[in-house]
């Protein structure tokens, strides 16, 4: 359930083939997706905790009715231009098969319904792409489908717990 009364366009694929529900957020114009099953809640940026020795991919932590949840830079992970948290960002809270994580989007636009024959496979679009499952193609153009689970390296979730389970005692 998305908690934040973010404007939904929402696309109808009429084919009967099973739909997959994305949850449509911007990076610097470009459009990425990650699958409404994975996505908690959607909240305004608030301060961010650093935490010291966390993987570089990791901003710090944020504090959600009492759970630490680690916030991950995506663009520092999709290789984009850094910039500053602005008060207009969006916190996008989403469960990987570890953890919950937040991820700093510029807005979430829309929640789509499209095809599964609509996403293609990452590796057929782009065949050397990290961290994207898929390309959802519409009629407005590409979304990246992103695949939490392959956000973290197994060194940097290793990391990041010890640097959690530090803060906690």
């Amino acid at each position: 359930m998305l908690a934040m009364g973010t404007p939904a366009h929402t696309h109808r694929s009429t084919s009967r083939d099973a739909t997959t529900q994305l949850v449509v957020f911007t990076l610097d114009g470009l459009r990425y997706a990650l699958r409404l099953a994975a996505v908690e809640r959607i909240v305004r940026a608030v301060e961010i905790t650093p935490l010291p020795k966390a993987p570089e991919i990791v901003l710090g932590v944020i504090n959600v009715r009492g759970e630490i949840i680690p916030v991950v830079n995506v663009r520092r992970r999709f290789r984009l231009p850094e910039r500053e948290l602005d008060l207009t960002d969006q916190l996008m809270i989403a469960r990987t098969a570890k953890r919950k994580v937040a991820l700093v989007v510029d807005a979430v636009t829309e929640l789509i319904h499209c095809a599964e024959g609509q996403i293609s496979e990452a590796e057929t679009v782009l065949p050397s792409i990290e961290y994207v499952e898929g390309v959802a193609r519409m009629r407005d153009g590409l979304i990246f489908v992103h695949d939490l689970d392959s956000f973290l390296s197994l060194e940097e979730e290793q990391i990041l717990e010890e640097t959690i389970a530090g803060t906690e005692h």
